[in-house]
């Protein structure tokens, strides 16, 4: 049975996912391009050959994770706040997807990895509240709860792979009037 060659778009594609696992496990500095690389199953001067370095490859991986919330946003249309919060929701399932997120916050001390982050935090902030309509301190608190659910979500306590309660995880997560990933 013959093979099929991967496209440079597909195969690009298949790298960013695999630096996303890797970095999702061990962060910026802990990966490593041979961990990509054996994670995609390419050799480390491949990986090289299509980003460049492993910054660009990791900063592929925060445009990729903020695509994401961009696009799921836009998707639910303009929309009350109340009505954009299922569309990140569902994102909250996807545990390396949401520690991508955390590890481009983490390594924003870089000065490349910040610029991008601010940047595209910035896009999602703008999009929200051109979306919603809403005011500045109702978009700030709506971005707040996705930060702290993000958060939530990445130590386990909400999402399908949640760790059993402890109070204070029941107090918070009960404070929510939405949250359908219990």
């Amino acid at each position: 049975m013959a093979r099929t060659r991967l496209t440079a778009a597909e195969r690009s594609e298949q790298l960013v996912d695999a630096a996303i696992k890797a970095f999702a496990g061990t962060g910026y500095a802990g990966t490593s391009t041979d961990d990509i690389a054996r994670l995609a199953g390419v050799s480390q001067p491949y990986v090289i050959r299509l980003f460049g370095s492993k910054q660009r490859l990791f900063l592929a991986g925060v445009e990729h994770a903020c695509g994401r919330i961009e696009q799921a946003f836009s998707d639910a249309g303009p929309a009350e706040l109340a009505d954009l919060a299922p569309a990140f929701d569902r994102l909250l399932t996807e545990r390396d997807f949401l520690a991508m997120l955390l590890h481009g916050f983490a390594a924003s001390a870089d000065p490349v990895i910040g610029a991008c982050v601010r940047e595209r935090f910035g896009r999602i902030y703008t999009l929200v509240k051109e979306l919603s309509g809403a005011e500045v301190v109702e978009v700030r608190g709506f971005l707040a709860t996705g930060m702290l659910l993000t958060v939530l979500a990445s130590m386990q306590v909400v999402g399908p792979d949640a760790v059993a309660r402890e109070p204070w995880m029941t107090e918070i997560i009960g404070s929510f009037d939405r949250l359908d990933i219990e």
